[in-house]
């Protein structure tokens, strides 16, 4: 059957004035898993049961007017040990063109301090690189298909962010549906942002004829109640709780009140990840 949703859904990025985020406080320890592979049980927007992964993070971008804007973000495995994994348009978008003063990413953040505690503490972007045809200057639904990006991280005293945390690794289309699991921060009621929720179960990559030409091959979990501030989170497979990592199969791109949608990666995403996140 086909679907009657609207082609585009909401971008669930969170823009706020800085100055009205105070500090929160810390969220109560979580127990831990078991080592090994992982399936995480069904799960519609649950608090995540280890409390952080390491190689997950909170994507904090600076915009003028002392504004942020509060997305997710994962590590991703490159020859430069220093790329990171989002939605393109938390980067710029037709909603908001105008590029980012400044980009900032804290793995396995937990609690205590909320956007401004990523601007001080978390590793600054260097660059950035969007998908080849996310040209803001068109309509949203067209250029839905390329919202994926990679961040290039600044060093820390020598060291990668890969090294100092891991990585996921990439897996490119075609991808099918399958269990899987996507990692964020929402930060719009019920949520504060100051904790990793998830939503898993089977996701559903979405045909031709049942959705949108925007969102054809996208890959879907519904129901999920994750909110504003999961865009750019990851979509996990196969999740080691030892390496907190897994394979990357897509990024959150746009969702609605039931359902939320992660944007695979084109075959030609690994060449721009290994272009753009060449030798250290």
């Amino acid at each position: 059957m086909t679907s009657t949703r609207a082609a585009v859904a909401a971008l669930v990025t969170c823009t706020t004035a800085l100055a009205v985020m105070g500090a929160a406080e810390a969220p109560a320890p979580h127990r831990s898993l078991s080592a090994g592979r992982e399936t995480p049980k069904a799960s519609s927007g649950d608090r995540w049961p280890q409390g952080t992964v390491k190689t997950v993070g909170k994507l904090v971008t600076k915009l003028s007017g002392n504004q942020v804007e509060s997305c997710s973000a994962a590590i991703v495995d490159s020859p430069s040990g220093s790329v990171v994994a989002t939605a393109a348009h938390c980067i710029a978008s037709p909603e908001r063109p105008r590029k980012p003063q400044a980009v900032y990413f804290q793995p396995g953040y937990e609690g205590g301090g909320g956007p401004r505690a990523v601007l001080t503490k978390g590793w600054k972007a260097k660059s950035w690189k969007v998908a080849p045809g996310w040209n803001v200057k068109k309509e949203l639904e067209s250029i839905l298909p390329n919202d994926w990006a990679f961040l290039r991280m600044e060093k820390r005293g020598g060291r990668t962010i890969q090294d100092v945390y891991g990585a996921n690794t990439l897996r490119t289309e075609p991808v099918a549906s399958g269990a899987t699991v996507t990692l964020g921060y929402p930060v719009t009621s019920p949520y504060d942002g100051e904790s990793l929720n998830y939503c898993a179960g089977e996701a559903h990559r979405y045909r031709r004829g049942e959705i949108a030409a925007a969102n054809v091959g996208a890959l879907a979990l519904q129901p999920c109640k994750l909110t504003q501030g999961v865009s750019g989170g990851p979509w996990l497979r196969g999740i080691d709780s030892a390496r907190g990592a897994g394979t990357l199969v897509a990024v959150t791109s746009v969702g609605s009140d039931d359902e939320l949608l992660g944007r695979p990666f084109p075959k030609s995403a690994k060449a721009v990840l290994k272009e753009f996140g060449g030798r250290r």
